[in-house]
């Protein structure tokens, strides 16, 4: 028998390789890469074997290959990782096992597949039901292969299906979005993933609007997002995060973590991890990898240990983020530091409609305080440092 591990750790598995590259995509992934797949999966492999000993005290229970595009990297490779991870590390029977899919790189057979080796959750990027939209932000699938990727992993048998959307993308009205929505609630997800357009600097999308391309302005993007959380509750999606809705039963276990300061461990270039009680991140650089762990040499980016002070802020930015919100007590006594500073921003919030304290006393945002968080956040980081500071030098002046 088994012995039963208590604590809990997530995988995170970076595949990099892109078919096409998006126009506003600014994480780590490669095009015209396909070349150097059979190197670097050499490479994930000897990453697993090394890291894998180091958590004989974890018991894994979320699994996720993102990227990049892991459809497009091939279900026997992923397959072969997935059988290795379970070889290496005491994985739960009942573990969420999620893969990142584009839907022009989807088939039943490899959907099938995955799903005898334990893949229960496939993420689509969907993004938009326009086709002019998609091809703004340079996605590489269709409308249609959209419709045809959902009814395929349907009929492989993995239940749990994930659609990322788009809002504030170039050209979109007010019709379009609409009709997005209510073509991905047609097509009967688990869970919804709906993120607002951001420009990042660099990336092709960024060239073409510093060359006077437009966006929906913020007041724009501000009633697409409110629309999205009524029509979404209406639709049975509750809103758990800022930008998240699961039917019920089927929040993102994987991306909880995340929120919760639950601990994960990243393999591949760009991935990071939080992983006894030290923080840390793989370089992006898929050369620079794969040559680090080939020849022993630094593949880390960056490391750090959390003092419990900016562990305390994280919690704030955090769990804010989510329904869940956060609590006095448990702030109290996992931090050590006077929760009185945020509560009472907290209940001026209130007054202004952005924030709630729930029956057992968690505080978290309203619908309109979600889409302020940044702001809000902000501001509550802020008291808190000043009020405490002028504490600590009262005490002082105090007591000499």
């Amino acid at each position: 028998m088994k012995e039963k591990l208590e604590q809990k750790l997530g995988i995170y598995v970076h595949i990099p390789f892109c078919r096409s590259k998006c126009a506003y995509c600014d994480f780590y992934s490669l095009a015209g890469q396909e070349h150097r797949m059979d190197d670097y999966q050499k490479a994930l492999v000897a990453h697993i074997r090394e890291v894998a000993p180091l958590a004989k005290s974890y018991q894994v229970d979320t699994i996720y290959f993102g990227g990049g595009t892991p459809s497009y990297y091939g279900a026997k490779r992923i397959k072969y990782l997935l059988k290795l991870i379970k070889q290496q590390f005491s994985v739960d029977e009942n573990a969420e096992i999620t893969m990142e899919a584009n839907p022009d790189s989807l088939t039943l057979g490899a959907i099938r597949s995955l799903r005898r080796e334990g893949v229960n959750r496939i993420s689509m990027g969907m993004q938009t039901a326009c086709p002019e939209e998609l091809s703004s932000i340079g996605r590489p699938h269709s409308v249609q292969q959209t419709q045809d990727g959902v009814q395929a992993v349907h009929k492989g048998n993995i239940k749990n299906v994930s659609l990322d959307l788009m809002y504030g993308l170039p050209n979109q009205t007010e019709d379009s979005w609409k009709t997005t929505l209510e073509e991905a609630i047609a097509l009967n997800p688990q869970h919804l993933s709906c993120y607002g357009l951001k420009v990042e600097d660099g990336t092709p999308l960024a060239v073409r609007v510093e060359s006077g391309e437009l966006l929906p302005d913020d007041d724009i993007q501000a009633e697409q997002y409110l629309y999205m959380v009524e029509r979404l509750q209406q639709a049975g999606y509750l809103q758990y995060e800022i930008s998240n809705f699961a039917k019920e039963g089927y929040l993102s276990r994987h991306n909880m973590r995340y929120w919760m300061m639950e601990s994960y461990v990243g393999f591949g270039p760009g991935a990071h991890s939080d992983f006894g009680g030290c923080r840390y991140s793989v370089i992006s650089d898929l050369d620079g990898y794969i040559h680090g762990i080939n020849s022993g040499g630094q593949i880390i980016d960056s490391n750090d240990i959390i003092p419990a002070k900016e562990r305390g802020s994280e919690y704030i930015m955090l769990r804010l983020r989510t329904l869940i919100g956060i609590e006095e007590m448990e702030y109290r006594r996992g931090y050590l530091m006077d929760f009185a500073p945020l509560e009472k921003r907290l209940f001026e919030l209130e007054g202004m409609g952005l924030s709630e304290k729930t029956e057992d006393g968690r505080w978290r945002f309203t619908p309109r305080g979600m889409l302020l968080s940044n702001v809000l956040i902000g501001d509550l980081l802020e008291r808190q440092t000043t009020e405490n500071l002028e504490t600590r030098l009262s005490w002082i002046k105090e007591n000499g």
